[in-house]
């Protein structure tokens, strides 16, 4: 069951803060197996219209509701950015019932067969990533002024990665993380932070810092599926302009993202020597 996953108490836990004028952040703590530590986010944009698209949403507190509000409280847009990022789907969708649900190929299919977990219900998918003609997917005319999008099908988990033009700022789930999640464990009591040795290996595989080789050796062998169509995706993504990187694992790249994203993805982008 996903209540398993989620913390109890999420409106007691969350850090909300907006990263740019037009980009919110809701930070939660999340450990993989209840022993690996590495957070979970959601993301809330407001369009150039006005409109609002969230991303992988985390829970529905009062306090993201007024949040939302603030922004203006149209949200047209709820987006798993991949194959597990989804939990809360329907909470949002329940919330704001006219927007649009996107995710990747296979989510549909994955939520039907959960029909006994309380906090999935059987939401209607508007748009659904497919390796097949994946570029040739287009949202709306609102949203595609203000995002560029890939879906990097070779991934594991399937991966949807968004840049929003306006602010330079690169949304993605899994693709890439970067631990410690120190943000998403803030208001965690001190006794609850640390973790088990599982938890310190996991750490510092998912580091950005230094030359994150345990990191490219993750992304390459154990993240990839089909590395061609991988490399080929990054290769896309490589050419947009960001200067923001905000991961659903660990701490948000507020400056020189794209520095940081191509140490990462070195392999992918010039080839494993």
């Amino acid at each position: 069951m996903s209540a398993e996953l989620i913390p109890s108490n999420p409106a007691d836990l969350m850090v909300i803060r907006n990263v740019t004028p037009n980009v919110v952040t809701f930070s939660v703590p999340f450990s993989r197996f209840g022993k690996i530590k590495i957070g979970g986010r959601g993301t809330l944009v407001k369009l150039t219209s006005g409109n609002l698209a969230v991303f992988s949403p985390v829970a529905l507190t009062e306090e993201s509701k007024a949040k939302v509000a603030e922004l203006g409280g149209q949200v047209a847009y709820i987006i798993a950015l991949d194959f597990e990022h989804h939990i809360f789907i329907s909470e949002w969708a329940k919330e704001y019932p006219g927007a649009k649900i996107i995710g990747p190929e296979g989510l549909p299919e994955k939520r039907a067969k959960q029909h006994n977990d309380p906090k999935i219900s059987s939401d209607e998918f508007a748009i659904v990533f497919k390796r097949e003609g994946k570029r040739q997917v287009e949202i709306s005319e609102e949203f595609d002024a203000d995002f560029e999008y890939e879906y990097v099908d070779g991934h594991a988990n399937k991966e949807i990665v968004f840049n929003y033009k306006p602010e330079k700022v690169l949304i993605e789930a899994d693709l890439m993380f970067n631990l410690p999640a120190i943000e998403q464990y803030s208001k965690v009591p001190d006794g609850q932070k640390s973790g088990g040795l599982a938890d310190k290996l996991f750490q510092g595989a998912q580091s950005t810092a230094g030359d994150a080789t345990w990191m490219k050796r993750f992304n390459w062998y154990l993240a990839t599926k089909d590395r061609v169509s991988v490399s080929d995706s990054l290769k896309v993504i490589d050419q947009w302009d960001f200067t923001i990187l905000i991961p659903c694992h660990g701490e948000v790249i507020e400056s020189n993202a794209k520095e940081t994203f191509r140490k990462v993805f070195q392999w992918h982008l010039q080839g494993k020597k």
